[in-house]
């Protein structure tokens, strides 16, 4: 029996190709890892030494496919080269961050205010692009600069050279099919501007006296200029803000920078809601999920989020406690801002919610605050024009003489066919019509009046089966179902049938189901084969949660038409005539016609064409 201790040990050829093909996703990170890197050492020698400013050079090089960062930072001697260039996963940075062993954190000074990096793998990333890298520098306190060079495996030289400059240069060889890298500028050019545009420290290319990097931008001063932040962003974004919202928080999360409400409209009410996050000013992502609020999908914007923590990869940010107290943040302050702007500037509001009407619409479906806040601005379309739900529900006061359980009632109307003929039905009546043509207004207006528990409102559908629809909206009296022979008589219309005594000048009057009608269409498609079956799983399942109905049909019994029609019986002529009258109401409504109606309907002007020769001979 024996035991003995092993090393754990590192291949780094390994790790460099686990961090190329899973780590990061992105060929120009090792350019952002070792501008991190460079940043970090400007900002130590910053906390020293309140007058310098500093500044990172990157120089390419096409004779000899290299590519140069340089910074005049804090700068390295032997121990730190030999401590912390070379040990994966330990790094300065992330030992003044708190990461590490005491004994490790004793080896350095200064904090992590203001500082990126964090694992110690910034300048390992490098060996994605380069098959070698050279490292000098020097400390400000030490008279020799170092030399540090290595290649992908594990050998390592360290060594003293002459450097008069304080600060650090790290080469990359680079490999023979990233060669583009030290020849053309522009690759360089769009990942500065990606990842480091907002960093203070100005970036130079290849020794241009101008920096790549804006470095200053309106949405992280305290008090930006409105004109200025809206600028700003429609330049970043490509897209001129509906409105502008600037955000500075401190508690419970501290939160910087501005969003803004996109003009493209959003398809749907899905969509992933993203923002740009910078961490200390390096962009972490443009397009982090998950962190403003699921019904806010039309803002976009940047935010500097000093409390959240970035993955390893650098390219998102940890799902944390710290990351959920700073999204509960935004959502309450999202909430103020716009809760504050129905108060103060509702014709705004009002403006915005019209702009994107139907995916707030939606959101607002499960979340009773945005409810709240849309009840003051979404205006209903209604016989009597467009109404908020408080203007929609004072018109909408119950009949006394033929209600007795409901305060209010409101009448809707689903299908957009019928929507004119509504109109006039309810233009001599006080109460209107709530024209809802998609589902989720429908939905919508059910929830905020369902937020409304202390009050008796019905919502009724504007259809004769509806309870005093017929009597109180349309002034029909002794509203029945036709007598059995005639219900079968008028079967291939597929609707329902019934008698009334209303205006002499009317013979028949229809009234479409929406959802009949669209669950008709399925079923048409069904039988032509064109619906793949998982689709028709979902069909079924939507009709039995809610039958269909049908549509219908009111026979005025004081017509005189209908009367002599209904005397004679279901043989006579009249009774052809009186079916295509039917027949006729409902396709001017709309309705869809199947094959069984067109024979019959043939079959009806036959049978009359028949009648009238045979009167004439």
């Amino acid at each position: 029996m024996w035991t003995r201790q092993i090393p754990f040990r590192v291949d780094i050829a390994g790790v460099i190709e686990i961090m190329g093909s899973s780590l990061y996703s992105r060929v120009d990170t090792p350019i952002r890892e070792l501008i991190q890197n460079a940043h970090d050492a400007i900002m130590r020698r910053r906390s020293r030494d309140l007058s310098f400013h500093g500044r990172i050079d990157i120089q390419q090089n096409a004779g000899d496919g290299t590519l140069t960062f340089s910074d005049d930072g804090i700068g390295l001697n032997a121990d730190d080269a030999e401590q912390f260039l070379g040990t994966l996963g330990i790094g300065i940075t992330g030992l003044l961050k708190g990461r590490g062993s005491d004994e490790q954190r004793e080896a350095i000074s200064g904090d992590g205010d203001h500082l990126i990096g964090q694992f110690g793998i910034g300048l390992f990333s490098a060996f994605m692009l380069a098959d070698r890298l050279v490292v000098e520098s020097r400390r400000e306190d030490w008279a020799e600069g170092i030399r540090w060079e290595a290649g992908p495996g594990t050998s390592i030289t360290l060594s003293s050279i002459d450097r008069t400059e304080v600060g650090t240069s790290v080469r990359l060889y680079l490999k023979p099919q990233f060669r583009v890298m030290s020849e053309s500028a522009e690759p360089l050019e769009a990942a500065i501007r990606e990842y480091a545009d907002f960093l203070t420290v100005p970036i130079h290319l290849n020794g241009s006296a101008a920096r790549v990097n804006v470095i200053h931008v309106a949405w992280f001063e305290p008090t930006p200029d409105p004109e200025a932040l809206e600028l700003e962003l429609a330049n970043y974004f490509s897209e001129s803000p509906l409105d502008v919202i600037p955000i500075r928080v401190e508690k419970p999360a501290s939160i910087a920078g501005a969003l803004y409400i996109s003009p493209q409209r959003t398809p749907g009410f899905a969509d992933d809601s993203t923002v740009a996050v910078t961490v200390r000013r390096m962009v972490i992502s443009r397009r982090v999920r998950d962190l403003l609020p699921s019904w806010a999908t039309f803002l976009r914007g940047v935010l500097e989020l000093e409390d959240c923590s970035p993955t390893a990869s650098r390219e998102d940010l940890v799902r944390d406690d710290r990351f959920q107290i700073v999204r509960s943040t935004l959502n309450e302050f999202l909430f103020m801002h716009l809760e504050k702007m129905a108060d103060e500037e509702p014709s705004r509001l009002e403006a915005i919610v019209n702009w994107h009407r139907y995916l707030l619409a939606g959101a607002a479906l499960a979340e009773p605050r945005l409810r709240e806040l849309m009840a003051k601005v979404y205006r209903f379309r209604t016989s009597r024009g467009a109404l908020l739900f408080d203007e929609l529900l004072q018109k909408s006061m119950a009949d006394g003489l033929h209600e007795s359980n409901a305060e209010f009632v409101i009448w809707y109307n689903a299908d957009r066919r019928q929507e004119r003929y509504l109109d006039d039905v309810f233009a001599s009546n006080p109460v209107p019509c709530v024209h809802v043509f998609r589902s989720f207004e429908e939905n919508l207006l059910a929830a905020m009046i369902s937020d409304h528990p202390e009050r008796e409102i019905d919502l009724r559908p504007a259809t004769p089966s509806s309870a005093n629809f017929a009597d109180s909206v349309m002034g029909m009296n002794e509203l029945d179902d036709v007598p059995p022979t005639w219900a079968d008589f008028f079967r291939s219309t597929k609707a329902r049938v019934l008698l009334a005594s209303f205006d002499k000048s009317l013979p028949v009057v229809a009234f479409l189901n929406e959802r009949y009608e669209l669950a008709q269409t399925f079923e048409e498609l069904r039988r032509d084969g064109d619906i793949p079956k998982g689709f028709q799983r979902l069909i079924d399942a939507h009709f039995r949660q809610a039958p269909t109905g049908q549509n219908e049909v009111i026979l005025n019994r004081e017509h005189r038409l209908v009367q002599r029609a209904l005397s004679q019986g279901i043989r006579s002529p009249l009774a052809s005539v009186l079916r295509l009258l039917v027949t006729n109401a409902l396709n001017s409504a709309g309705a869809g016609r199947g094959k069984e109606a067109a024979d019959v309907q043939m079959e009806d002007l036959d049978w009359i064409a028949d009648a009238l020769w045979g009167n004439d001979e």
